[in-house]
Formats: structure tokens, C-alpha cells, sequence
């Protein structure tokens, strides 16, 4: 292993589900105007910021899924470096609660999102709901996935629904 893939990111293989998680939070967790962390930088930030020790190789081992059994004070150092709860990275399937959240930060790192959201800021939930199914269908347009409404209490379920209000 050279230390430019140490330093770098992981290499070509198959993910493992951990590699998977643990790369979505060097992704994400960092600051839109800043580059994703390198595992030399996390390395330190993550021994500095929770006390236990961890090497840029292991993280390396962990994001490209060479390490098959972590231990579990590392996992939880991880997770509590990048904000997120220990069973994000230490139970196995998907946790939609994290997911949700580290989607919405991802979209929110994008200005053009952010400035929608700010536009959006204040109007009614009727107006928000006719927003909403414009940018499904614009979605829909340019072949993107829907978006779920996971936890969007007064988004209509369609347009009629929408000009009409609650």
C-alpha cells in the first residue's frame, strides 16, 4: 500500500456496506466550500476530536472494505467524529433517519438548492405543496428519481390536493 492511496481515497473494488456508510460521511460531512477530508486529515481530526487513536491506513482499509472486522471503539469514534449515532456504522442495513439527513446536507450544499429553500422560507404550506409537485415534475422531466416526502406532513398528495390547501 502506497501512501498515496492512504492519503487519498479508497481503490477500485467491491464496497462493503461499511465502506459504503463510511464513505458517505467523508462526502457529505464537510463544509460546502471545502474538499472532501483525506484519511490523513481524518485520521488526526478523528484521534484529536474523540480521543481514540485510529491511522490514515486503517481508515483507508475501512472506506475501501479491505478491514472485515473493525473493532467497535473505532466505528464509534467515526461515528461520533462525523456527528452521526454509533449504529449508523455498527448495525447492519440501512437507518432512513441518517440517510434522510445526510441527503438533505448534500442537497443542501448545492446553492441553487439552498437559494430555493431560502426563496420558499415563509409561504404556506398550500403555496409550498404547488412548489413541491413542480419540482417532482421537473424531476421527472430530466429522468431524476422522485424525492420522498418522509416526514412532510402538509405536502398535498396532488395538484388538486395543492390548490385547494388543507
Amino acid at each position: 500500500m502506497d501512501d498515496e492511496n492512504v492519503a487519498s481515497g479508497p481503490p477500485e473494488r467491491a464496497p462493503t456496506e461499511l465502506s459504503v456508510k463510511i464513505n458517505r460521511l467523508f462526502e457529505v460531512m464537510h463544509k460546502p466550500s471545502e474538499p472532501s477530508l483525506s484519511n490523513v486529515a481524518a485520521a488526526e481530526a478523528i484521534t484529536q476530536a474523540t480521543g481514540t487513536s485510529i491511522s490514515p491506513a486503517y481508515l483507508w482499509q475501512l472506506r475501501s472494505g479491505l478491514k472485515s472486522n473493525p473493532t467497535v471503539q473505532h466505528l464509534r469514534a467515526i461515528a461520533q467524529f462525523f456527528g452521526v449515532p454509533a449504529s449508523y456504522l455498527l448495525d447492519s442495513g440501512a437507518d432512513e433517519a441518517v440517510d434522510s439527513q445526510l441527503s438533505l446536507l448534500q442537497a443542501m450544499k448545492d446553492a441553487g438548492v439552498r437559494n430555493l429553500a431560502l426563496r420558499a422560507a415563509g409561504l404556506t404550506p398550500r403555496t409550498l405543496g404547488s412548489i413541491a409537485a413542480i419540482v417532482d415534475r421537473a424531476r421527472e422531466l430530466e429522468n431524476l428519481p422522485p424525492v420522498g416526502s418522509q416526514g412532510d406532513q402538509h405536502r398535498p398528495a396532488n395538484e388538486e390536493e395543492a390548490r385547494e390547501g388543507p
